[in-house]
């Protein structure tokens, strides 16, 4: 039989032996961590990417080159324009027309036009949106602003053209879209010009 002794010092041994580091559970899940807000950063511009191609969450179908289609005469699409810009940048962005009517598969333009107001050159993007958005997958854009960054002098103004067409198979529905396009500032894209720009002696 073990005396009382020996048996608390078995006790003691088998109590340090299980005993977790917690050092290393800590480094663990801050491990698991980072690579969790890493890989849902990289998701991120992925999903953007997605969006534009496919047309989802709004954003219309990004298409490369001419869409060719049957132009449906029997069927006219009014197409309103919207824009905004984020508080951060110093733009004006407005449409030149707020509305346009089209047939669907007719090839058809529309302008907007940036302002830069504010003291030194900076760098936007352009996040598009169509509604209904059931419907964001029928708009084909062959040519926007929105595919590329936009860099802006000091005081510039530009004319922006987006060309698109509204798909044939448009349900019956929808008689009317809107694009709408919100700019925000490319903050690293902005740092980056700044810095490369001469120094005012």
């Amino acid at each position: 039989t073990d005396t009382p002794e020996l048996a608390m010092h078995s006790k003691s041994i088998v109590s340090a032996t299980v005993k977790p580091d917690h050092r290393i559970i800590v480094k663990k899940t801050l491990i698991m961590c980072a690579a969790a807000f890493g890989f849902c950063f990289a998701m991120i511009p992925l999903y953007s990417i997605y969006c534009d191609i496919t047309g989802a969450n709004g954003r219309g179908a990004k298409m490369g080159g001419a869409v060719t289609q049957t132009i449906d005469m029997s069927r006219k699409i009014r197409v309103e324009f919207t824009g905004s810009v984020n508080a951060a940048l110093p733009w004006d962005f407005v449409p030149e027309v707020e509305a346009m009517d089209v047939h669907p598969g007719e090839p058809a333009l529309a302008w907007y036009v940036a302002t830069n107001r504010g003291k030194q050159a900076n760098v936007g993007n352009a996040a598009p949106s169509v509604a209904p958005n059931e419907a964001s997958l029928y708009f084909n854009k062959t040519e926007c602003f929105c595919f590329t960054e936009q860099k802006m002098d000091a005081g510039e103004v530009r004319r922006m053209p987006v060309r698109f067409v509204v798909d044939t198979a448009l349900p019956d529905g929808v008689k009317v879209l809107t694009l709408a396009y919100s700019f925000y500032l490319n903050d690293t894209a902005t740092q980056k010009l700044v810095a490369q720009a001469p120094a005012i002696l």
